[in-house]
């Protein structure tokens, strides 16, 4: 765990809950790896060639017996209806946290590594452990802890196994914050290196979309790399805020906080060439049809998050 931080008098967290998660923590930590799984099925083509079709990516390393580096969690993910692993020590510090009022949780971020290129015929396995568990922190969410779990992928023989490739996978696990206003709550968006030049561009009035800056291609949503050259050089250009509604929803249930029911939620492709998704501002232009033209609209939430709108075009 990391060093201890001072609890003070006003924090839901007393001395002696800090204490037991601590000694929770420190008694998971110490188990090391608690979870393993082998794949049900080896890398094979099939599953290479749906996941690539659903992601859009068109690239003949993909056809010739390598599987692309961020699939490494799928060959060993839970079938369907499938259950969860009782020893995955992740899920066992966070239900634990759970019974002891931590009632929230949020994931914050992945990091994986990849050391190769997963090929078809090999079958991966996993062995996972708690890597650790940090806090007590104040968020505007609430008091809480921050669980994080090591999961890393072999192959090969168990008395001699070949890395290739590891996660880390983060939570917070909080205690929900009292709110005098719920109707004022808003789940705000997560903000990262990839996506915080967006959410810049939106507090100034732009409507900002990804440009890779190898090969010009644009995309949305953000990512780290391009899908097309898959280069890492990654800008933006500003985009006109026109475009025409590929598609909509009117949003029923369940509510979300800071939102009136029902939402009106389109979908349009924008004049530079890719799709994105707002809500429709309705007040201020009225519902959207297929086929509308629109361009964006601004809703200001508070000093740190502004939301594009779409408006139909007059």
């Amino acid at each position: 765990m990391s060093e201890k931080k001072d609890v003070t008098v006003e924090s839901q967290i007393t001395p002696e809950l800090d204490a037991e998660v601590r000694a929770k923590a420190d008694e998971l930590i110490a188990q090391g790896v608690c979870s393993t799984r082998t794949a049900r099925d080896g890398v094979n083509q099939a599953t290479i060639n749906a996941w690539t079709d659903a992601m859009g990516i068109n690239d003949p390393r993909w056809t010739s017996g390598e599987a692309p580096e961020s699939m490494a969690q799928v060959w060993t993910m839970y079938a369907l209806g499938g259950t969860k692993d009782p020893h995955d020590p992740l899920h066992a510090m966070m239900d634990w946290l759970t019974e002891r009022g931590f009632r929230g949780v949020l994931g914050t971020n992945v990091e994986q590594t990849y050391v190769r290129r997963l090929e078809v015929g090999e079958v991966p396995r996993l062995e996972m452990r708690l890597e650790s568990v940090v806090g007590p922190k104040a968020t505007g969410m609430g008091e809480g802890y921050f669980v994080t779990a090591l999961t890393e992928w072999f192959v090969g023989p168990e008395d001699a196994p070949e890395l290739v490739a590891t996660m880390l996978f983060r939570v917070l696990k909080f205690i929900p914050k009292p709110r005098k206003k719920p109707s004022k709550f808003v789940l705000y968006p997560t903000k990262n290196r990839d996506t915080e030049f967006f959410w810049e561009g939106t507090a100034a009035g732009e409507l900002r979309v990804q440009k890779c800056n190898a090969c010009g291609a644009l995309r949305h949503p953000p990512g780290p790399s391009c899908p097309e050259c898959h280069a890492f050089d990654r800008g933006y250009v500003v985009s006109t805020g026109e475009g025409t509604v590929f598609s909509h929803v009117m949003h029923h249930h369940p509510p979300i906080p800071g939102f009136e029911m029902p939402i009106h939620t389109a979908l349009v492709d924008l004049d530079e060439g890719v799709r994105m998704l707002a809500t429709v501002d309705v007040a201020n232009g009225g519902t959207v049809e297929i086929g509308d033209r629109v361009e964006v609209a601004w809703r200001t939430v508070d000093e740190n998050l502004t939301l594009p709108m779409w408006r139909k075009k007059a």
